[in-house]
């Protein structure tokens, strides 16, 4: 069992810090897959490696002000999957099972693993599909906001689907609908106009962007989910616009002995309750 990150790949930097990540990458079948490691205090727990969400933006967007909460305890490894501007394939379509092989890929370049694995969004079914199928890479498993299959659920398949058109025809639209159901209505007030006129380009529809939406119509892990024998936590957000509560509920029923945490936020969690989250993860990684 191997609990440090140690990298056997081209990297550009000797030594990481909290603002510094070193850098590296390993090749996945036709990708050359980009991850950032946080160097955090030495101790005997395994990594955290988080896996990010639908965005060309990657890690950078969803974990840039987050991983360095968890590094006091733990080094966090952070990916950056195919669709991500940091990460060069051959711009083909996205599969939950594909990702789920480069965050392997990712694991095992890194160190080894076991490591503890916390997928958001997008990367919930990723985070889970890699825990049913490598489960020997995996010691505790969080997935946030996320759900088990697209096709059926009605509100998430016309919500991808808008998403599509607007990244076609309306790119500004696109921001705008990204913006209004990524967070909660209290939230978007509290920060104001200039707030959220701040938060509308900050996942733009590029083709990355668009490859992850493509891929979100698509998600199915329902049979992968009894596989999963990772100590589980499932991580609800109980304001959330884009993966509505009742998906996260579905995910914890459907993995045999999971325990499930409910935030009252919108679904980008880790920025509007920020302290809540780290606190829920911490505590279920550290029990």
């Amino acid at each position: 069992m191997s609990t440090s990150i140690t990298t056997t790949t081209t990297t550009t930097a000797a030594t990481a810090t909290a603002t510094s990540p070193l850098s590296a990458a390993v090749s996945v079948g036709g990708a050359r897959v980009h991850y950032d490691v946080h160097v955090g205090a030495a101790s005997s727990r395994p990594a955290l490696l988080l896996v990010h969400g639908t965005g060309s933006g990657g890690a950078v967007v969803n974990w840039g002000r987050t991983a360095g909460r968890f590094t006091p305890a733990r080094t966090v490894v952070t990916p950056d999957l195919s669709g991500a501007d940091r990460t060069v394939d051959d711009g083909g379509a996205l599969t939950v099972e594909g990702l789920a092989a480069q965050v392997a890929a990712v694991i095992e370049d890194a160190g080894g693993g076991p490591v503890d694995l916390l997928g958001f969004s997008m990367g919930a079914p990723v985070a889970a599909a890699v825990a049913a199928l490598r489960p020997e890479l995996v010691g505790r498993l969080i997935l946030v906001a996320g759900w088990a299959y697209t096709e059926g659920d009605e509100y998430l398949r016309n919500l991808f689907t808008l998403w599509e058109r607007l990244g076609e025809h309306d790119p500004a639209g696109f921001g705008r609908s990204v913006t209004m159901t990524g967070f909660s209505r209290g939230f978007l007030n509290a920060i104001g106009r200039e707030g959220v006129e701040a938060l509308v380009p900050n996942m733009p529809p590029t083709p990355g962007t668009l490859r992850h939406v493509a891929l979100d119509l698509g998600v199915d892990v329902r049979a992968l989910l009894p596989r999963i024998t990772a100590p589980t936590l499932v991580v609800g957000c109980a304001l959330d616009a884009t993966v509505p509560v009742e998906n996260s509920r579905e995910l914890a029923a459907a993995i045999g002995g999971s325990s499930y945490a409910e935030i009252d936020a919108g679904h980008v969690v880790f920025f509007e309750k920020e302290d809540e989250f780290v606190r829920t993860v911490s505590d279920f990684l550290d029990a």
